[in-house]
């Protein structure tokens, strides 16, 4: 007879923790709700039932896959981001809450949402930053950039799933080279992570996320180097760029930002209290 819903999903959590997983319960049951077709809050009342084979099969395998470390976002092929339900593969970030913040510091930052604004998204991945905020701006259209054609398609495939793919293109692009017109918001997260850093991440993010998106030189300033110009010279008169920075970095990026032309904003921080976002503007006069 097959082991009830409750013993397996309890057999995996315990399986998950002592591999060093930091949530082996909510892991597994987000796994196991993927391999019956539940909702996860809905195993707790099916606990005593017995649990289908195929189901069970499907459930090893993903805990397996967990077990190594691999992403629930990578496993499930799905992360949520801000109000939407976004396809994530190995060949894009995996969408984070931290990134959430420069979404609110952009809608702060606005002074009114119905404007036919002009978005632009550098490094855009699965498109969750540009994306979100097209959701959020309904008069608004979005060009996101990445140099990865795996990418691009991913962040395709969710502007047609959140239905905004008709005011949101994707294009192939190194940062600002061959772009001009002028923008009234640019957001990114570029790679930030010092090189010789990745290695000493946990394994989720050092052997699961794509290298090249994580990977910003020596000092994890490359891109904003690259980037601060490119605003300048892309952001429309009275426009706003927004960038992911990590734990250490917003005083380097707001420096590059003053010395590129752009006028420092604020920075705003994160749900851990860290410093994730800079804001820098173009004057409007």
């Amino acid at each position: 007879m097959s082991a009830a819903l409750g013993q397996v999903l309890r057999a995996a959590g315990e399986r998950l923790a002592r591999a060093g997983i930091d949530s082996p319960a909510l892991d597994a049951r987000l796994l196991l709700a993927e391999a019956t077709g539940m909702a996860p809050p809905a195993l707790a009342l099916h606990a005593a039932e017995p649990l289908d084979p195929l189901a069970a099969d499907r459930f090893a395998a993903m805990v397996e896959r967990r077990e190594k470390r691999e992403p629930v976002a990578y496993i499930l092929g799905r992360r949520g981001f801000w109000t939407l339900d976004l396809r994530v593969t190995p060949a894009t970030l995996d969408p984070r809450p931290d990134s959430e913040t420069v979404i609110e510091a952009v809608l702060a930052a606005l002074p009114e949402r119905a404007g036919a604004l002009r978005l632009l998204d550098f490094g855009t991945g699965s498109g969750c930053l540009l994306l979100a905020l097209l959701a959020e701006l309904p008069a608004a259209r979005g060009l996101g950039i990445d140099r990865s054609p795996a990418a691009l398609a991913v962040a395709r495939a969710n502007a047609n799933a959140c239905g905004l793919d008709g005011r949101a293109e994707f294009r192939l692009g190194d940062w600002g080279e061959g772009l001009d017109g002028a923008f009234d918001v640019i957001v990114a997260n570029p790679p930030y992570i010092p090189s010789g850093e990745i290695d000493r991440l946990e394994p989720e993010v050092a052997c699961f996320e794509p290298r090249g998106a994580l990977d910003g030189g020596a000092d994890g300033l490359d891109c904003y180097r690259r980037l601060a110009p490119d605003c300048a010279r892309l952001l429309a008169p009275g426009g706003l760029a927004a960038f992911e920075v990590g734990y250490d970095q917003a005083a380097a990026v707001t420096a590059l930002c003053a010395a590129a032309g752009l006028t420092p904003l604020e920075t705003r921080r994160d749900l851990g209290g860290l410093e994730r976002c800079v804001l820098a503007g173009r004057p409007a006069g």
